[in-house]
């Protein structure tokens, strides 16, 4: 029977409240197993099969209120202080609770704490909590334990982490100006069309002027969106909720993914997004002591594209079949020849993390770099798109004004 995650909402010893997410085969197994870890559950529901919830987890979060990946990052580097000082964990993260202001992010240490003083392991305490942390950053602590490299993982988690968040905010920051601008205009457009052209047009046509076609159609747009906004506002939701479930399917997802990969700048940002974030939870995953194979799996679930997705069960199988990654990458379309090649020689060298960590290193100065440059490439495009707007409404109102000086002449 294959493993299912189960969503679950408990009372402890304590008499407060937690929730969670944990594996087992069945919804009875899953009761079990919050018994007899001192917890009454109040409701278990199931969720996704192990494996595939929480997969992303920590690198993408979705619904729900979520402690954000600095957080995460914050304790990550608490912790690993903790363990470097000797200082018991479970009284460490007590002490990291107290200190903690995010109420949600409070409990959830605090729980993690109190199963670690009850002899839970770390990993084992926080896979009560995998749709926060995530099954990449589980994996990656059970491996650390196993090995007894946890202080050291824990600060190359720490700075994974950290250097995620700061990509992520300065491709954030440069995507700002373009939206804003977009959305102005946008706003714009829908109040001239909407409000300026059919008032001209209804003028002109009182006067028993014939109307141009183009005037025609922007009148009649215009009218449209007056009278049937509703219908507009129905149809813009229903465009919403169908990528939003397209996206929820795996073929659906790999359709939009090939799809924004065919938008000329956006694929690079995306490209290097996904690599970098492969390539150091890869690095990660080595250093705690995780096999090639699983590594290479966590790191394709935590890359967030499904064409590295596919590209990451692509070597997963060609490696467990004995083949080897310098014969192996060039033949996965996704990951770029830099890569590929800094990869295979970390392979022949043994030194695949660190060849990882320069990888991600690279990547992200090189998206860094595209993000704050996009305002510069995407402005000849908005202001030939504002030009064409222009001309239309002017076009619209003015073509009627020339008929009319033509008849007065």
């Amino acid at each position: 029977m294959n493993a299912t995650s189960f969503e679950y909402t408990a009372v402890n010893r304590a008499g407060a409240r937690t929730s969670g997410v944990l594996t087992a085969s069945s919804r009875g197994e899953a009761v079990r197993t919050l018994v007899t870890q001192g917890l009454t559950p109040t409701l278990v529901r199931a969720g996704s099969p192990s494996g595939r919830a929480g997969g992303r987890g920590l690198f993408l979060r979705r619904g729900g209120r979520r402690a954000s990946v600095k957080d995460i990052a914050h304790f990550t580097y608490q912790l690993s202080v903790l363990i470097s000082a000797r200082i018991p964990i479970g009284d460490g993260l007590m002490s990291i609770a107290s200190q903690e202001r995010d109420g949600e992010l409070k409990e959830i240490i605090t729980d993690v704490a109190r199963r670690v003083q009850a002899g839970e392991q770390i990993a084992t305490s926080l896979e009560a909590h995998e749709r926060v942390f995530g099954s990449t950053y589980i994996a990656t602590i059970r491996a650390a334990e196993k090995t007894g490299t946890m202080g050291k993982v824990l600060e190359h988690l720490s700075d994974m982490l950290e250097r995620q968040q700061e990509t992520r905010q300065h491709v954030r920051g440069a995507l700002m100006y373009p939206i804003c601008v977009v959305s102005v205009l946008s706003l714009a457009v829908i109040f001239l069309v909407a409000f300026v052209v059919p008032k001209f047009a209804g003028m002109f046509e009182r006067r028993g002027m014939e109307l141009p076609v183009f005037t025609r159609l922007l009148m009649d747009l215009g009218l449209s969106v007056q009278h049937y906004w509703w219908a507009y506002l129905l149809a813009i939701g229903a465009v919403v909720f169908t990528v939003r479930r397209t996206w929820r399917t795996e073929s659906g997802r790999a359709r939009l993914d090939t799809a924004l990969h065919r938008v000329p700048y956006l694929n690079r940002i995306l490209r290097g997004l996904a690599i970098g974030r492969f390539t150091r939870v890869l690095g990660v995953s080595l250093s705690s002591g995780l096999n090639l194979l699983e590594s290479v799996q966590l790191a394709g679930r935590a890359s967030g594209r499904p064409l590295l997705e596919a590209d990451a069960r692509k070597l997963v199988e060609q490696i467990s079949a004995g083949g080897r990654l310098c014969d192996i990458l060039p033949n996965c379309g996704y990951i770029s020849p830099f890569a590929a090649r800094m990869l295979a020689a970390g392979e022949q060298s043994g030194e695949i993390p660190r060849m990882c960590d320069i990888v991600a290193r690279h990547y992200d100065r090189e998206t860094t770099h595209l993000a704050k440059n996009i305002a510069t490439v995407i402005e000849p495009v908005l202001i030939v798109g504002i030009a064409l707007v222009v001309l239309a409404v002017a076009l619209a109102i003015f073509l009627p004004m020339w008929d009319m000086v033509k008849l007065v002449g």
